[in-house]
């Protein structure tokens, strides 16, 4: 089975994870990078970006059970009480 090559719009950028390079279009498989982004700046800056988002969700009550304020709020699935 042949897979077609994915072409990007122009002025799509990405950060290719395994060459640790910027790309302008999708050059490299999806698994194998981030993006698009709007500009080669952007893309540049991908895993310091990458990096301060996970530091975010990695502080944020949200995404622990860690915040009282948020639990049984029925926002999310399995806070119900007893759910």
């Amino acid at each position: 089975m042949k897979l077609r090559r994915t072409r990007g719009k122009p002025g799509e950028w990405f950060y290719c994870l395994r060459h640790h390079t910027v790309e302008e279009g999708p050059d490299c498989p999806a698994k194998n990078r981030f993006g698009p982004y709007a500009s080669r700046d952007e893309a540049e800056h991908a895993m310091e970006t990458a990096v301060e988002r996970n530091l975010e969700w990695e502080n944020d009550p949200r995404w622990h059970d860690t915040d009282p304020a948020r639990r049984g709020d029925g926002e999310h699935p399995g806070d119900q009480p007893g759910g």
